[in-house]
């Protein structure tokens, strides 16, 4: 792998404990294999294009990075019944491609997230969609969900990495009156199921924040590890399982 650039950002406040500063550490790197990739999940790095990012603030660690331990999952009733809910929904797993069907259903998305959770404008062009969610990688995966009852709408794009070892979720999206259906949900248990049926152990779920409510529910995916600190690419990452786990 080659890398172009380290930035450390300065604090500034944080956009998911209001209370708290935050800061990210960000590589830039072309040329990274899929092996790597494995290597930089296990010391949770996440993935956006061509940048690798984790957290890097000095007085808080709430952010834990979070990897499901696919082959003793079990789901929870209401997983299960999101599950049958979008069982009818056709997934087509591929490389991840830009369109404008893609665009628009993006933009629907994050402006229906602005109305009800207060997120700030984020509007996406063809070209910084491409940098953040289709950038050429080896290991780049796109799910996407159709109903067919509605005539083969698109109402779902998930953004994943397919490593050797793990099966990594980055992004999800879906269409705002397909909401009741819980579909990033089914989206995180089809992943499951997919690094089942190829022998993967994890499914990497990003950063679980106790105190913010939109990335709580990580945790409710069970069994589950969190990371221990912030391991160097010469350190063993520790993963272990949270003493409160079970039902």
């Amino acid at each position: 792998m080659r890398l172009l650039d380290r930035v450390v950002e300065t604090p500034r406040p944080c956009e998911l404990l209001r209370s708290e500063s935050a800061s990210l550490e960000h590589l830039f790197m072309l040329d990274v294999s899929p092996t790597e990739l494995d290597a930089l999940l296990e010391r949770g790095w996440r993935r956006a294009g061509p940048v690798y990012f984790r957290p890097a603030c000095a007085a808080c660690a709430e952010c834990v990075c979070l990897r499901i331990v696919a082959p003793r999952f079990v789901p929870t009733k209401s997983q299960r019944r999101a599950e049958r809910a979008c069982s009818r929904l056709r997934r087509v797993v591929g490389t991840p491609r830009v369109d404008e069907e893609r665009l628009a259903l993006y933009a629907r998305w994050h402006a229906q997230r602005e109305g009800t959770r207060g997120w700030e404008p984020s509007p996406v062009s063809a070209e910084s969609y491409a940098l953040q969610f289709a950038f050429p990688h080896p290991c780049a995966r796109e799910a996407t969900f159709y109903d067919d009852d509605a005539g083969g709408r698109m109402v779902g794009v998930g953004l994943f990495d397919e490593t050797p070892r793990a099966l990594s979720a980055g992004y999800f999206f879906h269409e705002p009156d397909a909401e009741k259906l819980s579909l990033g949900t089914a989206n995180v248990l089809a992943l499951v199921a997919d690094a089942r049926a190829t022998s993967r152990e994890h499914v990497y779920l990003g950063f679980r924040v106790t105190g913010c409510a939109s990335l709580r529910y990580k945790a409710r995916f069970e069994p589950h590890e969190l990371l221990v600190g912030r391991p160097s690419s010469e350190e063993s990452p520790d993963w272990q399982a949270p003493p409160s786990q079970g039902r």
